[in-house]
């Protein structure tokens, strides 16, 4: 019997193209009042998985629209109640459920300071989305696995489509159109990923490695791998990984690279090399062949994926690892201990 989890895996490239149908002139008119804002700061409050698409949001705005962007600390708000000023910026909470009560209380407190608000959630009827200026719906239809899938890279192409359309970039709006297609090439490397995991079925640990636009990639990999399979999986930027990390490596240990073509390739390939050396058990998942080539085993990215769209596709294999490692292990990949779907914090 397949998974509700392999189920909403396998929806990700039709949920992209409603969202892209549904909310593309919807967010192209948002953009045009926040250009119209002058915003000094972008502020972005989430946890869990959406936290990890707070991380790519991160990225984007300050790279496209050139606003600093940071992420919110939710404890303050309510544990601590030292609200910083919000005020000349734009607060964004992400929340598949946008039911999390310590993510409301931020949108609360920017509200009650007269600051613009946006929501990007699964609900739209929701506690964070009612409460909110603007709301973008991510259409990722009902989730029934506790490990997000959908909903999370849905959540990612809404912040992707919101920075290409409020930087104005028509260029990288054409190219985001893309992006189901990109994500049904991924799918179809489905029976490499179970080689995969067929040849990491004994691990109880695991080190993810990643950079740039995918730093939020690597932690959501080594999530949803703890969430299902109990691997303690660790997700590191490359940058940091040689600050020490790197000092964990040993014979046969398991890592998973990721490495695409773009400004982050060659540091990439050089960190490959140096893991290399240490005999671990490496899978590298890339659209570039001579890295390709470098790996145990290898998972391919369509060629022409862009680098800045990336973390949209690139977590689709990490989702079927985490999916297939279950799956040797003989796990509930629907119900995994002591998880629930909506997880509520202060």
């Amino acid at each position: 019997m397949i998974s509700a989890y392999q189920k909403e895996i396998y929806e990700q490239p039709e949920v992209h193209r409603l969202l892209l149908a549904k909310n593309s002139g919807k967010i192209k008119e948002m953009a045009g009042i926040f250009r119209s804002k002058n915003y000094k700061f972008i502020l972005i409050a989430a946890r869990g998985t959406s936290d990890n698409a707070a991380t790519y949001a991160k990225y984007l705005f300050s790279s496209m629209v050139h606003i600093p962007t940071g992420l919110a600390i939710p404890s303050l708000y309510t544990i601590y109640d030292q609200v910083p000023d919000m005020r000349g910026g734009l607060v964004i909470g992400i929340s598949q459920s946008g039911q999390g009560s310590d993510i409301l209380a931020v949108l609360k407190q920017a509200r009650a300071a007269g600051v613009d608000t946006l929501t990007i959630t699964n609900d739209i009827h929701s506690p964070m989305a009612e409460i909110s200026d603007y709301v973008i719906d991510v259409y990722a239809g009902k989730e029934n696995a506790v490990a997000a899938s959908k909903s999370y890279t849905g959540e990612v192409l809404a912040v992707a489509m919101l920075a290409a359309a409020w930087a104005d970039d028509k260029g990288k709006l054409e190219e985001i159109e893309r992006v189901p297609e990109w994500a049904s090439f991924v799918l179809d490397q489905h029976d490499n990923v179970k080689k995969t995991a067929r040849w990491y079925a004994e691990i109880d640990k695991l080190i993810i490695l990643g950079r740039g636009y995918n730093h939020c990639t690597t932690s959501e990999i080594a999530l949803k791998v703890k969430e299902i399979t109990y691997v303690t999986a660790e997700a590191f930027s490359g940058a940091d990984f040689r600050h020490g990390p790197i000092a964990l490596l040993e014979d046969g240990f398991p890592v998973v690279a990721l490495a695409l073509t773009g400004k982050t390739l060659a540091d990439m390939q050089d960190l490959i090399r140096e893991v290399k050396e240490r005999k671990v058990r490496l899978s590298v998942i890339s659209n570039d062949e001579q890295v390709l080539g470098e790996s145990d085993y290898a998972i391919r990215l369509p060629v022409d994926l862009t680098e800045w769209l990336s973390p949209i596709v690139v977590p689709i294999p990490g989702q079927l690892l985490a999916l297939e490692l279950a799956v040797v292990k003989g796990l509930d990949i629907d119900h995994p201990r002591g998880l629930k779907k909506v997880t509520l914090t202060m």
